[in-house]
């Protein structure tokens, strides 16, 4: 049996608005094989909370990581169903 590696990169970028207390993160999954695949995500901080900037970092990231899988899952609907020529549902 042959096996192939192959090494998927995703890069993610944090950018931190204090003014309005908001994260954001940007996920973008890079692969010789196709354009990059990008997911989002942000996260608020209340007035009421504290300053904590590595929750807001972990939670943006978690939340552009589930979009991003979420975005792939929807490429690899496209490719199946050019290939089967017929609608399918992938689910996560």
């Amino acid at each position: 049996m042959k096996m192939h590696t192959r090494t998927w990169t995703v890069e993610v970028t944090i950018t931190e608005d204090e003014d309005d207390r908001r994260t954001r993160a940007v996920a973008v999954l890079r692969t010789e094989a196709r354009p990059q695949v990008r997911g989002e995500g942000v996260a608020r901080r209340a007035p009421r909370d504290r300053e904590v900037p590595e929750i807001g970092d972990e939670l943006a990231t978690a939340r552009a990581l589930a979009d991003l899988a979420y975005q792939l899952l929807d490429v690899t609907a496209a490719d199946i169903e050019a290939v089967v020529h017929r609608p399918v549902h992938l689910s996560g």
